[in-house]
């Protein structure tokens, strides 16, 4: 019984690193479109993400059958439960890439970004691919100094975060408000795409450790 009950464990760790790679493509094609006005990538992103709905009901439908049948407790309690916030929160970082591939679709064949902000959305793409990897990697082999990386690596985020809102806000900004309203939405959705991988090497860390030393993400 217990070493069923330990393959049932291997598999809800595998779903979730198979989610994490499907982010990983999402990701890349959703900011790859938005930067570049990609409309072949910007609707391959678009439909993975419903792709990635059905993954994640399908695990939590795993998870919950485990836990009736099989009555958890202590670690392997946290375990399955912190795997059904997982999977939320690797679901709602695909829904951000799909708003961000959106934009790109609807602006098609124009580009979203304007020409003085290419460099900061280019290098805010990059890093959230990045975190999407290091995420999909932690999930495969948890590990408290990966998850304290990407922790450190968020920060990133949230500078560029607030360098395209002092632009937008500046008396200097000359763009149209269609440009204003995408690079805010764009943004704002990356910057959010990363506090959940934050939140993710958080429980993972927990797991590992024991120790919560960080907020718990607020649910948006």
């Amino acid at each position: 019984m217990r070493e069923m009950f330990q393959q049932e464990l291997q598999e809800v760790q595998n779903r979730l690193v198979e989610i994490a790679e499907s982010v990983v493509d999402i990701i890349e094609n959703g900011t790859s479109a938005f930067c570049t006005a990609d409309k072949k990538k910007a609707d391959y992103a678009l439909a993975a993400v419903e792709e990635i709905s059905e993954k994640a009901l399908s695990l939590d439908e795993l998870v919950i059958h485990i836990l009736a049948r099989q009555s958890p407790v202590a670690r392997d309690l946290r375990i399955l439960v912190s795997a059904l916030r997982i999977s939320n929160s690797l679901e709602r970082m695909a829904s951000y890439a799909g708003h961000i591939a959106a934009i790109a679709r609807y602006r098609y064949p124009r580009s979203a970004v304007p020409e003085s902000m290419e460099d900061t959305f280019d290098e805010m793409s990059r890093v959230a691919v990045r975190l999407a990897r290091k995420t999909q990697k932690l999930l495969k082999n948890t590990s408290v100094d990966l998850a304290r990386k990407i922790q450190a690596e968020d920060a990133r985020v949230d500078e560029l975060h607030r360098e395209v809102f002092e632009m937008v806000l500046s008396p200097e900004w000359g763009e149209n408000a269609v440009h204003t309203v995408d690079v805010t939405l764009a943004s704002r959705y990356l910057e959010r795409f990363a506090d959940h991988v934050v939140d993710i090497s958080s429980k993972v860390s927990y797991l590992t450790t024991g120790d919560w030393s960080d907020a718990d993400l607020e649910e948006d």
